[in-house]
């Protein structure tokens, strides 16, 4: 598991592509959330945060959104 410590203005989506460069990042938004969840009501981040980020070794691929998987 690796840490991600945020800089004033991230947000998930940026934090996805910033830690999954390769696989559609901004989709794996919602496994951030999932491993972060005390930090779920946050839009925008403040700077240091630090935040759990799973390794994945396959692209997540699902054109429905996460509530409906």
């Amino acid at each position: 598991m690796r840490k991600y410590i945020t800089t004033q203005g991230d947000t998930w989506d940026f934090i996805a592509m910033k830690m999954y460069p390769k696989m559609g990042a901004e989709k794996l938004m919602d496994i951030l959330l999932d491993y972060n969840p005390e930090y779920i009501d946050i839009v925008i981040f403040p700077a240091n945060v630090v935040l759990s980020v799973p390794e994945i070794s396959e692209p997540v691929v699902s054109n429905l959104p996460a509530w409906k998987r």
